[in-house]
């Protein structure tokens, strides 16, 4: 299968290597004046893995568009709108769009599946999300995972997981479009309230954090029209270890130096999506106190230290 890969970042190149080491042929596409497109293109490999020679490496997105059968997108989720409009200048009929990337769309409250709705039909162009656990560390080393492939599209989710499947990554048909996408956003807003707890010495609460996190996301998954129980799958829950505890979480790594008042420099896509959650929850009017916890810490300038303590004095109920 022609697969292109839209996005050279950490994700985005390890995507790319590992469909292509799974068989296909493989386009990487960045952008030309993007550090990581440069690294790639001019050396085939960056800090996580090497490009084999079989893969190529481009900036010209109207190459990588044609040459795709499927096209993956991996970039930052705030600015997927601002590039569909240069992918949608292309032909895409019968093409399939694959988001290999967790947020919601702050401006609009959007999932990434709606906002690349806009601008194709997607009875000509199906899309799909690719969700769960996993680091480009581990899977260069052969360490496997389990991930998540779902999509409205009954018949291309199964050719896809046909497709991306292998002894390194075990896919499952995902069933539930919104809660995938919510429940894969929202694991990263609750990686940064990890990260603030690792700051402030309190780790020992994590264990907590991941049994009312997945409860507050599963309301939220409900209330916009999901299957809560999705919060408690891959797409969540199954992804709190590479998020709450892993050393190479971007999210983790983020609350910790914010806690402890050091700047962090990578991406971390939980920052934009717990104000995109906020959003959604007070139009569906729905309980979030960890979601809102980060939020009035990352932009209410509220001390960290109290929101997390709030969340251990709110009033006693029922655990379910």
């Amino acid at each position: 299968m022609n697969v292109s890969v839209l996005g050279c970042g950490r994700w985005g190149s390890c995507i790319a290597w590992y469909l292509d080491k799974i068989g296909h042929n493989v386009y990487s596409c960045g952008l030309e004046d993007a550090p990581e497109f440069i690294e790639l293109y001019n050396t085939h490999k960056n800090s996580y893995l090497t490009y084999p020679e079989s893969i190529t490496v481009t900036s010209d997105l109207e190459k990588a568009v044609a040459h795709g059968e499927v096209i993956v997108i991996s970039i930052s989720c705030q600015h997927l709108r601002e590039y569909m409009q240069d992918i949608s200048k292309n032909d895409l009929s019968g093409k399939t769009i694959v988001l290999c990337m967790k947020g919601v769309e702050v401006e609009t409250g959007k999932r990434l599946s709606q906002v690349v709705g806009d601008f194709v039909d997607e009875n000509k162009t199906p899309i799909a999300v690719w969700v769960g656990p996993g680091h480009p560390q581990d899977y260069v080393k052969g360490i496997p995972n389990c991930m998540v492939i779902d999509s409205k599209n009954e018949a291309i989710k199964l050719k896809l997981v046909e497709e991306f499947t292998s002894e390194l990554i075990r896919f499952y048909y995902g069933t539930d479009l919104i809660g995938s996408e919510i429940g894969a956003a929202a694991k990263n807003v609750i990686g940064i309230a990890a990260g603030m707890l690792d700051g402030l010495n309190s780790t020992s609460l994590k264990g907590a954090l991941m049994a009312r996190g997945t409860r507050e996301i599963a309301r939220l998954i409900k209330a916009v029209g999901g299957n809560e129980m999705s919060a408690y799958g891959l797409c969540h829950l199954g992804d709190y270890e590479a998020t709450l505890f892993s050393p190479w979480s971007h999210n983790r790594m983020f609350g910790e130096d914010f806690a402890k008042g050091i700047k962090y420099d990578k991406l971390a896509e939980g920052v934009m999506t717990s104000k995109a959650l906020i959003k959604l929850a007070d139009k569906n009017n729905v309980d979030v106190p960890i979601v809102r916890a980060v939020y009035n810490a990352l932009f209410e300038n509220k001390p960290i230290k109290e929101e997390l303590n709030s969340l251990f004095m709110r009033q006693v109920k029922s655990e379910f």
